[in-house]
């Protein structure tokens, strides 16, 4: 049997007269996990209804968290600030219980972008809101698509990784250079996590469970990159530990 990954959606608003309310995800995702021999499962958010969440859950062997808008501030005990962007409350209660749920159960994480960002939150990490901003040292992140410049692929900065992580396993490299498409990061790392690979000027790039289990979070977009060895091992070895399940 192919182990089941699920993937909470994210809200698409009504446009009215055209569009009703949505959920939606991105399809790079879900075949980077097709590729690896996963069963990718779409969760719809339903943050207030408990029982058919968990239903779902109950059938997952893992779960993956994407890419995506910001998480809301207040799930880390802070007022949004105007650099803040936009928000999407029932994922942000949905991906952390879904988080929760899985650590309680043993069953692994794999968590990209804003992944990284939301497992970080769920357990008890905070966040800056805005990277450029915040840490006027950093450097550039934000490498986000435009019409003109479309890649989501570009390969713009180097991460260091630490040796003897699941990632310098899956990896098979020390300071890979990555792609680079988010603006908030993570300021406080949570217990329970360690940092596992950062930037060139120190920002967070990669976490870990620090009792063992498959808990692993990148900061980068792998899915884009899974052309390259070492960042689908990185969804084969999230996949090989849902089947060991």
């Amino acid at each position: 049997m192919r182990p089941i990954i699920g993937i909470a959606t994210q809200t698409l608003e009504a446009i009215p007269g055209e569009l009703p309310a949505c959920w939606i995800m991105g399809q790079s995702y879900v075949q980077a996990l097709r590729s690896v021999g996963a069963i990718p499962w779409i969760i719809p958010l339903l943050p207030d209804d408990e029982a058919t969440l968990r239903e779902i859950f109950e059938r997952l062997d893992a779960v993956f968290l994407t890419g995506g808008v910001d998480v809301d501030p207040s799930r880390y005990g802070e007022a949004k600030q105007p650099c803040c962007g936009r928000t999407d409350p029932p994922r942000d209660a949905v991906e952390i219980q879904l988080i929760r749920w899985a650590i309680e159960a043993g069953k692994p994480i794999l968590a990209v972008c804003r992944g990284i960002q939301v497992l970080n939150v769920a357990l008890g990490g905070s966040l800056y809101q805005d990277v450029p901003s915040q840490l006027p040292n950093a450097i550039k992140h934000d490498y986000f698509p435009t019409r003109e410049n479309p890649s989501r692929n570009r390969l713009v900065h180097s991460i260091e990784v630490q040796a003897g992580t699941r990632l310098a396993a899956a990896l098979g490299e020390s300071r890979p250079i990555v792609n680079s498409m988010h603006h908030q990061a993570i300021k406080c790392i949570a217990p329970g996590l360690i940092t596992s690979a950062v930037a060139p000027d120190g920002v967070i790039e990669a976490v870990e469970g620090a009792n063992g289990r498959y808990i692993v979070g990148v900061q980068w977009h792998p899915e884009e990159l899974i052309s390259q060895p070492g960042q689908k091992q990185l969804f084969a070895s999230f996949v090989a530990a849902a089947q060991s399940r």
